[in-house]
């Protein structure tokens, strides 16, 4: 059982880095730089819906040369090796420590994402950004498939306890 779940989150895990890879890829060779001066929706870049009850997503090219939202851009070499760091942290928790299988998945999701964001500075020199939300006219900070799955660990890990109380499954440690 444990084999089995191990190799479906590994897979799953190696499945959303590679669609992270590729979307930031095409992003990167085939849409052109944001540009806020534009005054035409959506500013370079490609739209796929349009006040949809207020709501406005585009696919748009952002380069991120910091952390998130931009945050420490000028410390570009040091956010790096902060990342590594952590991200060696992180694996030898997931490596060393036993625990639930909820807990175990949503770091691993949470590391699949670090991974993404720090092979595009390897690539690219900067993080590629390409999702574009606008909500009733204010604009959303741009992001990728990398940390979607960020986000999405962090959700599981702050319902995790829930989730185990009302589901025995997730309780279970590995």
């Amino acid at each position: 059982m444990r084999l089995k779940w191990m190799m479906t989150v590994l897979g799953f895990c190696f499945t959303i880095l590679g669609i992270d890879i590729l979307s930031k890829m095409y992003t990167y060779n085939h849409i052109t730089l944001l540009s806020w001066s534009s005054p035409f929706y959506p500013y370079g870049g490609i739209a796929v819906f349009k006040n949809w009850f207020g709501i406005d997503f585009s696919i748009n090219y952002a380069m991120n040369k910091g952390a998130a939202w931009g945050i420490f851009s000028s410390f570009q070499e040091y956010l790096l090796y902060a990342r590594l760091l952590i991200m060696g942290g992180l694996l030898s928790y997931l490596l060393l420590v036993r625990m639930s299988y909820l807990k175990k998945f949503a770091l691993f999701c949470v590391l699949t994402g670090a991974v993404g964001n720090v092979i595009d500075f390897f690539l690219y020199g900067h993080v590629v950004d390409m999702f574009n939300f606008s909500f009733w006219g204010y604009s959303f900070p741009v992001f990728n498939v990398a940390d979607s799955i960020i986000f999405c660990g962090v959700a599981c890990l702050l319902l995790q306890s829930p989730l185990e109380k009302r589901f025995s499954f997730f309780a279970k440690t590995i």
